[in-house]
């Protein structure tokens, strides 16, 4: 048997399987990415529906740099703003929406995305409940964790992490002119 067919010819199979590959994961990325970014926004529109009801639609506020703040939207008819941030958590970046009526109380709060332990982080990030015990705080300045709204016991990286994402959802409202 010759050196083409023990070494040489499972090498080339190899390699020209490997590209049929590539070639397929990239055009049906190419295909689907679109699909995905706008079931992401309207997935996106939804929550800042649901946050602040009362709102007619929304615009995207330019101009606002504060770390770790991903979107500022105003409700077009000025019932109050939704900000989205991020923070680390336990198990990875938790990110929150944020709603403010026009005074700079808070109304309401949902983690869109986090990577938390099952069981006791992801009850900082899937328990509404705990989400609550930021309604109808002061947005005009920083929440501190153990004084203004309590830690959720057992989970105190993660619930660090949603007070860092408010907080900075706090920043974010105080900048905008």
């Amino acid at each position: 048997m010759s050196n083409w067919n023990k070494v040489f010819k499972p090498i080339v199979v190899l390699c020209v399987i490997c590209i049929v590959i590539t070639g397929a994961l990239a055009a049906t990325n190419s295909a689907t990415a679109p699909i995905i970014k706008a079931a992401k926004e309207e997935a996106e529109r939804l929550a800042r529906m649901e946050l602040l009801p009362e709102a007619d639609n929304f615009t995207q506020v330019e101009g606002i740099a504060v770390e770790n703040v991903n979107a500022v939207y105003a409700a077009d008819n000025g019932t109050g703003y939704v900000i989205t941030s991020t923070a680390k958590g336990y198990g990875g970046t938790m990110t929150v929406m944020t709603s403010f009526d026009p005074n700079g109380t808070i109304k309401q709060m949902k983690v869109t995305e986090a990577a938390e332990t099952q069981g006791i982080g992801s009850n900082v990030a899937n328990n509404a409940a705990y989400w609550a015990n930021y309604a109808g705080k002061d947005g005009t300045a920083p929440l501190a964790l153990g004084t203004d709204v309590d830690a959720y016991a057992g989970a105190t990286i993660s619930s660090r992490a949603l007070n860092n994402a408010v907080n900075s959802a706090i920043a974010a409202y105080n900048a905008i002119p």
